[in-house]
């Protein structure tokens, strides 16, 4: 594996933005090729199989810009099964990690929400996680179906937002948990609010840091870590590149990023 070959990052839309300035900030060094599917986003109201055939496309791509990984920087797309995403590829695939041991490390009372969305909601992976690493763990689910919407439609000074985050809030809130992850990449963009509405009473984690170094781990073990130079961004969308540009400033020194539009057909 050629340690000077880039890492992919893939989501279906801008929300993986906010793994990938994880990733950069922990891998100074490396190369990254990120990939939001803008032009057929939000996926979560489409077919499985629909879904399986877009990130097979753009594993596909990336492939053929020769990364050494592949990082889903989507909880939704993880909750279909990373090995299932890989195909025939021989490079490393790594989806999100469900955060339970930061959440129980966080949590005193060990009363947990979890803000994803309403499709990773249902399959309870994070309820089971956190579960089986402490079946003492009060664990409160709530899906957040207005957030992406507003966060890639640039509604961040609606008042469409605080009201959202204030009604998804209000039962976690009640419930008395005092550890809420953000299940959803799209959600970082807007943690500073979701922290201002729980109080400083309530730890809000971002599982971006603790899915790189599943990444990290990933090219370790195949031998492919790059050590020395100065890494490049390359950030793609698949259509309206100036709005992942203007949504990229909220997460990336976007001075060292360059952005592309690109035509998945297009090897």
């Amino acid at each position: 594996m050629n340690k000077n070959a880039p890492i992919g990052v893939l989501d279906s839309g801008v929300g993986g933005l906010s793994v990938l300035k994880c990733l950069h900030q922990l891998l100074p060094h490396e190369d990254f090729i990120y990939v939001g599917d803008t032009a057929r986003t939000p996926y979560g109201t489409r077919p499985e199989q629909e879904i399986r055939g877009f990130v097979a496309e753009i594993i596909d791509w990336l492939a053929a810009q020769g990364v050494k990984e592949v990082v889903i920087a989507c909880n939704t797309l993880t909750m279909l099964g990373v090995d299932s995403l890989k195909g025939d590829h021989k490079f490393p695939i790594v989806g999100m990690s469900k955060g339970e041991k930061l959440l129980l490390e966080a949590s005193k009372k060990k009363k947990i929400g979890v803000f994803a969305t309403p499709f990773t909601i249902s399959t309870e992976a994070h309820k089971k996680a956190i579960l089986a690493a402490d079946p003492t763990a009060e664990v409160y689910p709530m899906p957040c179906p207005k957030y992406v919407p507003l966060i890639e439609g640039e509604q961040f000074d609606s008042p469409e937002l605080p009201a959202a985050i204030a009604e998804y809030a209000a039962p976690l809130k009640e419930a008395g948990i005092d550890a809420l992850i953000l299940s959803c990449t799209h959600y970082p963009f807007i943690k500073k609010q979701i922290e201002a509405e729980f109080g400083p009473e309530v730890t809000v984690i971002d599982p971006a840091e603790a899915t790189s170094y599943l990444a990290i781990d990933a090219l370790k073990e195949i031998g492919a870590l790059r050590e020395d130079g100065a890494g490049k961004v390359t950030v793609c969308g698949t259509a309206d590149i100036d709005r992942v540009r203007r949504l990229a400033e909220r997460m990336l020194p976007v001075e060292d990023c360059q952005f592309k539009e690109i035509n998945l057909a297009d090897k």
